[in-house]
């Protein structure tokens, strides 16, 4: 009898761990891309919500390395090795649909969070409102260039929700202004370098000419600033706006060389997990501090198909501390 209770004790001692690892809730987030500072501080912001650092959830970033087929094998990943969640930042509004019905054929909840998926498979999505955004800030360099001259616009990857619903918040702004023209307009998939080169060639092309800048994010409109400066021509001659408050542009708003408007990345991240974990727990309370940042997002039981964190203009006022934020 003491041996069979020997055994039975050798037994439970080697299958609690396993036991108590099963209780850890297992999330998987895949993002379209890891190079720009905005998703480092989006994925930095996942890794310190309160329930991660308690160890209550595990999570794993997944570079989509700005490929939508690579997402979806991400998703197979995560499906095959029985993730509880998955949170969704998509390449691509349409391709990521086929991954959305994937993952909930398997039973797996899943969060859209900053861009969107044409899907209505979505547990909820945690985003910004990118049209509001793209309008603001082509209003910003109009109102600077008195709704007269010439602008170009600096589109982030075609096919992104970004890339579409800002350049709809671009023309709604730009039809108030029916005597400016657009010069130029194509992508730089969110990339200053890219943005540099397209700036650069069309200097040369339009000489004198440009007066305007809409560049869909703030990287874009930072390569754009590069070019200008190594065109030996003067930045405040420019009327210049991004989106996202990346720490390069909020001291280029310091500098008085551009606008920009903060898409919170750490409300974006951390309201995602806050309802993915509710998905998954129906107990749940949220944890992330966001819910109190922002009321006016209510979070509702966290059963709301679309939580909208709202945008933040980046001011002189707000810039030093906006800055502090980032230490």
């Amino acid at each position: 009898m003491k041996k069979l209770m020997l055994a039975f004790a050798m037994a439970s001692a080697l299958y609690a761990p396993a036991a108590m690892a099963q209780e850890k809730l297992k999330i998987g987030a895949t993002v379209y891309g890891l190079n720009a500072e905005f998703m480092q501080i989006w994925t930095a912001a996942l890794q310190k919500h309160p329930a991660v650092k308690s160890g209550e959830v595990e999570v794993t970033i997944f570079d989509g390395r700005y490929d939508a087929l690579v997402q979806q094998e991400q998703f197979n990943t995560m499906i095959t090795q029985k993730y509880n969640a998955i949170i969704f930042v998509p390449m691509d509004v349409e391709a990521g649909a086929a991954a959305v019905q994937t993952a909930h054929d398997a039973g797996i909840p899943v969060v859209g969070s900053n861009a969107r998926v044409n899907s209505d498979l979505l547990a909820s999505y945690v985003g910004s409102n990118d049209v509001e955004a793209g309008e603001l800030e082509a209003k910003s360099v109009l109102d600077k260039m008195g709704c007269k001259g010439n602008v170009v616009i600096i589109e982030g990857p075609i096919g992104q929700s970004g890339q579409i619903q800002r350049l709809e918040g671009n023309e709604k702004a730009l039809a108030a202004c029916p005597d400016v023209k657009v010069l130029e307009q194509q992508t730089a998939n969110w990339s200053r370098a890219e943005a540099q080169t397209l700036m650069e060639n069309w200097l040369t092309s339009h000489p004198g000419q440009i007066g305007g800048v809409i560049g869909q994010n703030d990287e874009m409109a930072l390569g754009a600033i590069e070019a200008i400066k190594a065109a030996n021509l003067k930045v405040e001659d420019f009327a210049i706006a991004g989106i996202d408050g990346v720490t390069d542009a909020i001291n280029a708003v310091k500098a008085k060389e551009m606008a920009s408007i903060l898409q919170d990345a750490n409300a974006q991240a951390q309201g995602a997990l806050d309802v993915a974990i509710k998905a998954v727990k129906p107990d749940y309370q949220p944890q992330s501090d966001i819910w109190k940042q922002y009321p006016a997002m209510s979070w509702k039981d966290g059963k709301e198909k679309t939580y909208l964190v709202p945008w933040t203009p980046v001011t002189l006022d707000n810039a030093d501390k906006l800055l502090e934020s980032r230490k």
